[in-house]
């Protein structure tokens, strides 16, 4: 752990210890941990997202894609990300982080289509990630249907056929297991 330590500066841990949630003991693992995802050949500061997703942490999770997308800031976006990236992710799903953070990255993880709304679309693809999108486990057209139509009767409070950050958040807030649900832990 000592070589993590020194490769990231005091001053550093302190300031990302401010802006995040983490401990300094959970900044310095994430440090290690992306030290070690990083190309030795490359010049980049960034790693892949097919890196990214190797860890154990993302491996099983149906949303792996989404989040690495979420939490990317390179444009064009392919997914890949710095170690600032990188800290905001494991930041937003740590156990410190707020019921609101999780809420607003938890939304945008499941507005594929990036609207700012979670419409019939974003819904399918997102019970599709739950459910697993194959022939044995997808819903029919029907079932879909009638899924979809509930959560939009039980979550779209405005009633304009989509679900937005408010809405989201308030569906949310009524949901204690959510919070504990929504993490990853290095």
């Amino acid at each position: 752990m000592g070589g993590a330590a020194s490769q990231l500066p005091k001053e550093m841990v302190s300031e990302y210890q401010e802006l995040t949630f983490l401990t300094k003991q959970e900044i310095l693992l994430a440090h290690k941990r992306f030290s070690e995802l990083q190309d030795r050949d490359s010049l980049s500061s960034r790693v892949p997202m097919e890196k990214i997703l190797t860890m154990p942490e993302l491996k099983s999770n149906p949303f792996r894609r989404r989040i690495c997308h979420v939490f990317s800031t390179s444009e064009p976006n392919d997914g890949s990300l710095t170690f600032e990236d990188f800290l905001d992710l494991l930041s937003a799903f740590s156990d410190s982080a707020t019921l609101e953070i999780k809420s607003h990255y938890a939304f945008r993880i499941f507005d594929f289509d990036d609207d700012g709304t979670l419409d019939a679309g974003d819904l399918e693809k997102l019970v599709n990630c739950l459910t697993g999108d194959t022939d044995e486990t997808r819903l029919n057209p029907e079932e879909m249907r009638q899924l979809i139509k509930n959560i939009l009767e039980e979550s779209d409070i405005d009633k304009d056929g989509t679900v937005n950050l408010s809405e989201f958040q308030h569906v949310i807030s009524r949901s204690p297991d959510f919070v504990s649900s929504f993490k990853i832990v290095l």
